[in-house]
């Protein structure tokens, strides 16, 4: 048995819907189901009343959640005084954050707190989106950072968690330069002879973000995928080759503008081939006797201060 069917199991029994709980746990319906009945294989019994809408808890449901609520402030409280044990500990700063923004966004921004806010001492840990949010979910950091836009929202509950606007970020597409500085690749591209596309593969937060800018564009764009990987850094070293036109995060991008490595693929009078985003950090609001880490809850009302919290 796994504590996150127990947590899944006391999202069930407060939202009364699958499918709502799947949203806030961060995983598909199908997914969430098999957890709930790997649960009940686990118990012995049916714990869920699948016949009545919204959903109900058998009386043997009722009696886990119960002490499902228990066992996990137990467990919460076991690894507060846990770390409470190594001092070294509390002086650093956990955060979760993908790929992209740990190359590029991360250092800076460190760099920038040193200066205003004073050191840190911070642990990175690096993940794909999802994975980086689950960090968040089942407390295993002290901060989620993530890009933010509007139509690829994260489900976070925001009676359980807290948000602060870090900064903005422009996606918009980069491509080699050819001998005389111009793009080697220049959008729109023609129906007969697409531009070679390096895309983020499937399910990509980038990704999806590429997608809308695309499917938005005023102007048909004429592309012919050959590459696609997760990581906007994996996208910029193809395209440094020459090897095709990537839509990539300004940040990733900057040094390799301003030496003219890279320049954007779009010309002037095609309009729209951008997208801006929050940058955004998210923790868990604290509740009960657990407080945050002393130096990540300086650090938070430093940012909650300093810029636009939410």
């Amino acid at each position: 048995m796994e504590t996150k069917w127990l947590e899944d199991f006391v999202s069930l029994a407060e939202t009364r819907s699958f499918s709502r709980s799947a949203q806030l746990r961060h995983v598909t319906q199908p997914a969430f189901s098999r957890r709930i009945q790997a649960l009940e294989a686990w118990a012995g019994t049916d714990l869920v009343d699948r016949s009545s809408y919204p959903t109900r808890l058998t009386p043997a449901g009722e009696t886990l959640y119960a002490q499902s609520l228990e066992m996990l402030q137990a467990l919460q409280s076991t690894r507060a005084m846990l770390r409470g044990h190594s001092a070294a500990g509390q002086d650093v700063i956990e955060f979760a954050v993908p790929h992209t923004l740990a190359f590029t966004f991360f250092p800076a921004w460190v760099s920038s707190l040193r200066e205003k806010f004073g050191p840190i001492k911070s642990r990175l840990i690096a993940l794909n989106v999802h994975d980086a949010v689950m960090r968040l979910v089942e407390g295993g950091c002290d901060i989620f950072i993530g890009y933010h836009h509007a139509s690829q929202p994260f489900q976070l509950d925001a009676d359980r968690y807290e948000m602060v606007s870090l900064g903005q970020e422009v996606l918009a597409p980069y491509c080699k330069v050819d001998a005389d500085g111009e793009p080697l690749f220049k959008l729109p591209g023609r129906a007969g002879q697409p531009l070679p596309y390096l895309g983020y593969a499937p399910g990509a937060y980038l990704g999806r973000v590429t997608d809308l800018i695309l499917k938005q564009s005023a102007t048909a764009i004429h592309l012919d995928r050959v590459y696609e990987t997760d990581m906007a850094e994996g996208l910029k070293v193809m395209a440094l080759e020459g090897h095709g036109v990537a839509f990539l995060p300004y940040s990733a991008v900057k040094k390799e503008l301003r030496s003219k490595r890279l320049v954007n693929a779009a010309p002037p009078e095609i309009k729209g081939l951008e997208m801006t985003m929050d940058v955004r950090a998210y923790r868990e609001k604290p509740v009960g006797k657990e407080a945050p880490k002393g130096t990540a809850q300086a650090l938070w009302t430093y940012l909650a201060t300093h810029n636009s919290a939410k």
